[in-house]
């Protein structure tokens, strides 16, 4: 095979696997936090146990690296069976698509109308230059687009066929396109993929409006998915690696524009304080420490709660792909928590634990009798594989083996989204509606023409989307469920709801107010859930 017609493809997920091949880290909701920079300051732990102005102060997030595999990618495509006289294609609304089987007709978005191209050469220049913008200039040996989409074979004569398909160019709807073209790959519609794929290479742009820059993310999950069939795709991507410092800087300018992680572990460390206020020893078992940043301000807060702070015992959770952007392995998290808590002079220990979630055993946790405990879930469950991909269903069982430790309280922190057990098509419109709710929210706070804004997208959000759109099995390790399914998971495991105060819903407000007026809170039943306009993009409960 000629150079030109192989694909080197680097690994550049930032995924851990475990001894069964199963990935195990995401790259974004992760939160990382240079406490050491922050402990020679004299802060006061005077006031509300939340401060959001400290809270805004210290903290970021984290991200990580792994290596890099090589492979060749390659499809010769043939041309499937396509029914011109009916349109089989639904895009959802974006607004009312809010279950996993419930859809409405399409939403018509504004989009630039292209015209087909006869010149070959033309059409692969532009999609050389969309993968420079998205993936760098390290190109020279990547032409898997031209082969893919050229193809070898001729478009077939059937008139009608050739006018529906016209028609659906013409109309210029992004949101359609891309929906039908996902409807003709899961239909196995070789010939209508490949032509709708040339046409929106020419629509989407990683600059442009938040739906073309969706687009061009969920294009690149297409394109990968009909090259490889799901076996490696998410290494498809071949995004570059950056440097943990460029990454680490990324993951903070989402996290400073974005609300979506401080309302997350602002709330679940409420609901922690106030199931913990009586307490003289507390045992916190974080399933995703990363860098330990979400315990900084619950740290201050029990410093200055009436009667003194309790004996505080920290297990933190989490494999070796952290170490990368944090500079080392758990020790280096344990010393920073445990110099910021003699700084407020509270008694301390930190566990660490450097395996995976699935993995975990009581032993691993080393539970002493008199401790309260609580346990923290923190947008990482969704990584667990369930019983749709292990018969061994670690979700649940884990659930389980936390329900035997006896908690005083759970917290639970997700995105709304249902990414899991859908099929394709449906998992591919949930997606496009969630994070399109989420590419808006950063085009009100960051400037298109922002230089960082690329990669922020990129790095911090584009994997996730290739990773659902692509892959199947074990290799898709974004599975995103409903609240309503978490709520059956954890009532099946035998725990009960724990609402959040409204001291806890008072502080989320006030941060809010920091923020663009489109965010939207809602408390319901004494769960939080934070949208965008009319999208609920993250959920917060608590258990016990």
């Amino acid at each position: 095979m000629k150079e030109s017609e192989q694909r080197k493809i680097s690994d550049g997920t930032g995924r851990a696997y475990d001894q069964h091949g199963q990935q195990l880290v995401s790259y974004s909701w992760a939160p990382v936090q240079n406490v050491e920079n922050n402990l020679s300051s004299d802060d006061s732990s005077e006031g509300a146990h939340f401060s959001v102005e400290v809270f805004e102060q210290r903290c970021t997030l984290e991200s990580s690296s792994s290596g890099t595999d090589g492979y060749t990618a390659n499809i010769s495509p043939s041309t499937a069976n396509f029914s011109p006289k009916k349109n089989p294609f639904i895009c959802p609304n974006s607004q009312s698509y809010q279950s996993e089987l419930h859809h409405s007709p399409d939403n018509a978005c504004g989009s630039p109308i292209s015209a087909l191209t006869d010149n070959e050469y033309d059409l692969r220049y532009k999609l050389r230059e969309l993968e420079t913008a998205m993936l760098g200039p390290d190109t020279d040996n990547l032409d898997i687009y031209g082969s893919i989409i050229l193809g070898e074979e001729e478009i077939p004569s059937d008139s009608e066929q050739t006018k529906y398909m016209m028609e659906i160019i013409s109309r210029g709807d992004l949101k359609e396109m891309l929906c039908t073209c996902a409807k003709a790959i899961e239909n196995n519609d070789i010939y209508a993929a490949n032509w709708l794929m040339t046409e929106l290479r020419q629509m989407v742009s990683v600059s442009g409006e938040p739906i073309q820059r969706l687009g061009a993310y969920m294009l690149e999950g297409l394109v990968a998915r009909l090259a490889a069939s799901g076996s490696f795709i998410y290494k498809a991507l071949r995004c570059k690696e950056p440097v943990g410092t460029d990454l680490l800087t990324y993951m903070h300018q989402l996290y400073e524009i974005c609300p979506y992680f401080k309302f997350g572990y602002m709330s679940a460390n409420g609901a922690i304080a106030e199931a913990m206020k009586d307490e003289s020893r507390v045992h916190i078992i974080d399933f995703q420490i990363a860098q330990g940043t979400q315990w900084i301000i619950l740290i201050m807060a029990l410093a200055s709660r009436p009667g003194g702070p309790p004996h505080l015992r920290i297990t933190g959770i989490d494999d070796s792909t952290s170490a990368y952007a944090r500079g080392g392995g758990l020790e280096v998290v344990g010393k920073r928590l445990s110099r910021l808590a003699e700084s407020y002079k509270i008694p301390f220990e930190f566990n660490p634990a450097a395996i995976s979630g699935s993995e975990v055993r009581i032993e691993n946790l080393e539970i002493r009798p008199g401790e309260a405990i609580a346990v923290n879930f923190a947008l990482m469950l969704h990584h667990m594989p369930d019983e749709s991909v292990s018969t061994q269903n670690h979700r649940d069982g884990l659930l389980r083996l936390v329900k035997n430790l006896s908690p005083k309280v759970v917290t639970l922190v997700e995105q709304e989204a249902n990414t899991n057990t859908a099929p394709f098509f449906h998992r591919f419109v949930e997606t496009m509606n969630h994070y399109l709710a989420i590419f808006d929210s950063v085009d009100a706070a960051l400037p298109r023409e922002h230089k960082d804004r690329i990669n922020v997208e990129q790095h911090c959000l584009a994997r996730e989307v290739v990773n659902i759109i692509a892959c199947e099995g074990v290799e898709r390790v974004e599975r995103h469920e409903l609240l309503g399914k978490w709520r059956s998971r954890f009532q099946m495991a035998g725990f009960t709801p724990y609402p959040l105060s409204p001291f806890v819903n008072a502080t989320i407000k006030t941060l809010l107010g920091n923020y663009n007026e489109k965010y939207t809170l809602v408390e319901r039943d004494g769960v939080l859930l934070l949208g965008w306009k009319n999208q609920v993009i993250i959920v917060s409960c608590a258990w016990r």
